[in-house]
Parts: C-alpha cells; structure tokens; sequence
C-alpha cells in the first residue's frame, strides 16, 4: 500500500507565506512521500530476491527513517498551519503550558529560542505519554533527535527552503509568522487525543 501526497493548497494565502514558497514547500513534501514508496517497493523486492542481507539493502533501511520522517514532519507541520487567532487561553495547551512552565510565555520564549538555534531541522512541542509533561526538542534532520514514545504536537520546519524565498537570513520573522499562523484548534486536538489515550493506558 503506497502513501498518497496530501493536498494543503488551503494555506494558499496565508499571511505571512508567499504562494511561491508554499507552492515549492508543497513540491519538496511530495517529494519525500515518492521517496519513502519507492524505498519501501525497492526493500520489499530486495527482501523477496533473498537480498536482505546485502549492503544495498542495508543502506535503503537506514534511509527509511530519513524519507518516512521528511514525509510525516510535514504532514504534521502543514496540518497545524491556517490559523487565523491567537491561542485560545481557555484551551488544552494553553492551560497544560502555563502550569508547566509557569506562564504561557515562558513556554513560547523556550519553543522560539529552541527554533532560533543554528542549524537545520525542526522544532517540535512533544508531550510525554508516561508523564503527562510538554518537552520542546531540536529535531536534526528528519530522523535524529526525536523522543521515543513522545508525541509530537506542534511542529515548526526550520530547514531554510522553509523560509528563505520569504525571509533570507532572517529566521525570528519566519518564526513570528509561523506564531501567527497556527491553528491552535488542530494542536489541542492533538493534545487532548493523546491525554486521552495516556488515560487509558494507565487505567490498563
């Protein structure tokens, strides 16, 4: 079964986002969904020709995780892009943030400087399932940094073909328009689904 493209041509339009830079990030995103089904269909024959153990094989594998993750980071990031409002105070995340660190600032200052940092990747708000805790990461290419069992529940690409078209060097402006452009709808959706399945787990 082969991944499909998802269509986000809903941004188009978004303040802060040049159609000529959503266009190409869209381009870039489909990108990896082709790689990620031409590495499983190119794995799964290797595998069926009694390749498994080849090295060829071998560095499709340790690529699986390069493509898989391009393709699901954007997904996760276009998802919780269109949103017209600031964060509902009376929300999930808004509430969780502020206990956590103390003031729903505090927990913005610590998710844009981890943005700001030098370097390409991500910056992710994960929440922890065995604690209930919000944990900001610096996710490295793709696939290096991600926390095991976490849950990722707001997403900012911080690669430059996420911003440069627009912003050249000046990441904290792409930063300020990626804040005003979350649908924070979407992010405490995401929150409340895994307290939610948090809750079972422990009742199990």
């Amino acid at each position: 079964m082969n991944y499909a493209a998802e269509d986000y041509s809903r941004l188009l339009g978004m303040k802060g986002f040049s159609d000529g830079l959503l266009n190409n990030h869209f381009t870039l995103y489909q990108g990896y969904v082709a790689n990620t089904n031409k590495l499983a269909e190119s794995l799964s024959a290797l595998s069926k020709e009694g390749k498994a153990r080849t090295p060829e094989f071998a560095e499709m594998k340790r690529r699986m995780g390069w493509e898989f993750n391009g393709m699901r980071l954007h997904e996760l990031y276009f998802e919780n892009l269109g949103g017209k409002q600031g964060v509902d105070r009376s929300g999930e995340f808004f509430r969780k943030a502020t206990d956590q660190f103390g003031a729903f600032e505090n927990w913005e200052r610590d998710f844009r400087v981890t943005g700001e940092m030098r370097g390409i990747g991500w910056a992710v708000t994960y929440h922890d399932p065995s604690t209930g805790r919000l944990i900001n990461v610096w996710i490295n290419e793709h696939d290096g940094g991600h926390l095991a069992g976490c849950e990722p529940l707001l997403i900012m690409d911080v690669f430059e073909h996420a911003f440069m078209l627009d912003y050249g060097l000046k990441r904290a402006d792409y930063i300020n328009a990626f804040f005003q452009s979350i649908n924070w709808t979407r992010v405490d959706a995401r929150l409340a689904a895994a307290e939610k399945r948090m809750t079972v787990s422990t009742a199990a």
